[in-house]
Order: structure tokens, then C-alpha cells, then sequence
């Protein structure tokens, strides 16, 4: 049976609105690590698997995701304007949580068999974040503790770290200084809150 315009319109905004209803709220309360995770209980189990599995500290992985999309499953880039006003196109197809590229997170599902992982999934998002600083510090021989560096080469990839191409972007520089602090910060909430969250509790970096 054939449909008509309308009908078809209504299935489409059904089926858009479907979508929307799947992805997760942002926090409420971004700036306070303990907050979120009292919020979106799933989530620390997340981070902590991705913890676990990369030996990253959560705080890092959390001040990442802070800066990348604050905590927004479906962030993109701002489009570039054209002649000061009209939208054009997107600088990158950056997507999600983690804002990775598509690349690069084929890159992560091959490497670590997780096909099925998606750029607008805390989880997988999480995972991906504590992977890439992973093979940094194999591949650049970064401390996994060391926020500010990881971060230059997360966001100058490993090739563009090891030519040092940040050294020319003031700017850059200036952000990583911010989720250095940003990790700083999580991580002395995360202490004050250990009880709580992990009864047993954790010492040093989180």
C-alpha cells in the first residue's frame, strides 16, 4: 500500500523522536565527579571497568570526557560559519562522549574486538578514553598520570605529539592545562567520596 506525505512525515518524526528517547541525559552537576556518578549510577561502574582494564585513573578519563563534550552522547564540532553568519561544515567527524574521530574509533574496535562499540555510548566512550591513553604511554612513553600530556597527544594524535605540533598552539596548551586541573579536582572529590561509592576504597589516583 502506498503512503501519503503525511503519513510517511509522521513516521519519520516517530521514529526520530524513538532515537532521541534512547540517548542518556547529560548530568546535571558536571564540575563535581561525585555528583555525576551519584546521578548516573551505571557510570561508575563504567569508568571502573575502564580503570581496571587500561590502568588510567578514572579522573583522567572523566576530565577528558569533561572537556570533550561535557558529558553530551551525540556532541559534534560547532560548524565553521561562512561570511560570518550562514552554517557550513563541520571541522571533523568528531562524535559523541569521547568527540573521537571515526577513524580512530575503528581503529579502538579493532584493536580491542569491540565491534559493536558506539562514539554516543558512556561505556564504550569510557573504554575508548582509557585506551587511546593506553597506547600513548606505550607509544610515547607518557605516564598514565600525566593529564596534561596525554591530553596534547589526544587531541594532536600520536604522530602530531611526537612532532610536536602543539608547540605552535598556545591555545592547546592552555586546555590541557585545564584538564590537568579538571583531573586534579575530580580526583579530590573521588577521595572525599570513596566510601561511598567504593566501600572498600581506593588509595592514590582515581
Amino acid at each position: 500500500m502506498k503512503r501519503t506525505g503525511s503519513s510517511y512525515r509522521v513516521a519519520v518524526i516517530a521514529a526520530a523522536l524513538s532515537l532521541t528517547a534512547c540517548v542518556t541525559s547529560p548530568p546535571e552537576q558536571v564540575d563535581n565527579v561525585c555528583d555525576i556518578f551519584r546521578e548516573k549510577s551505571g557510570w561508575y561502574k563504567d569508568a571502573k571497568e575502564s580503570r581496571a582494564r587500561w590502568n588510567v585513573p578514572m579522573s583522567v578519563s572523566m576530565a577528558f570526557m569533561y572537556q570533550e563534550s561535557r558529558f553530551v552522547a551525540t556532541a559534534k564540532p560547532p560548524r565553521k560559519k561562512l561570511w560570518g553568519f550562514i552554517p557550513g561544515p563541520r571541522p571533523s567527524d568528531s562524535y559523541g562522549y569521547s568527540q573521537a574521530k571515526e577513524g580512530t574509533w575503528e581503529w579502538y574496535q579493532k584493536s580491542t574486538g569491540n565491534y559493536g562499540a558506539d562514539r554516543d555510548s558512556f561505556a564504550d566512550a569510557i573504554d575508548f578514553i582509557g585506551w587511546y591513553n593506553h597506547v600513548s604511554h606505550q607509544e610515547l612513553n607518557i605516564d598514565k598520570q600525566d593529564t596534561f600530556r596525554l591530553y596534547l597527544a589526544y587531541h594532536e594524535g600520536h604522530g602530531g605529539y611526537r612532532k610536536q605540533s602543539y608547540r605552535s598552539k598556545e591555545w592547546l596548551v592552555d586546555v590541557a592545562r585545564k584538564v590537568d586541573r579538571q583531573a586534579q579536582r575530580y580526583n579530590s572529590q573521588l577521595q572525599g567520596c570513596a566510601e561511598e561509592l567504593e566501600p572498600r576504597g581506593w588509595f592514590g589516583w582515581w
